[in-house]
């Protein structure tokens, strides 16, 4: 068996820094399926050519799905009870 067929949360940085202003890696959010809190890096991203699938690293329940389409990025968070981020630095 070779090495696992995911990313760890970084792998999402790029797509979703294009929805929101704050590093989405730091931020921690609440698995609605398990309870678990942790932050984005350490969860599971599975990327494709259409976006990326975002997946607990504890319980495997998706998290968050990002998909480009046409120019826009649709994001679906339906699988977090909440995400707190900090803002971005302003100048």
């Amino acid at each position: 068996m070779t090495g696992p067929d995911y990313l760890d949360g970084n792998a999402a940085a790029g797509l979703l820094s294009e929805v929101f202003a704050a590093d989405i890696t730091s931020a921690v959010g609440k698995c609605a399926s398990c309870g678990d809190e942790a932050v984005v890096a350490v969860a599971r991203v599975y990327p494709n050519d259409h976006g990326l699938v975002v997946r607990c690293s504890v319980c495997g329940d998706v998290l968050v799905v990002a998909v480009e389409k046409r120019e826009t990025v649709c994001v679906d968070l339906r699988g977090l009870s909440w995400l707190e981020m900090r803002p971005a630095a302003t100048a």
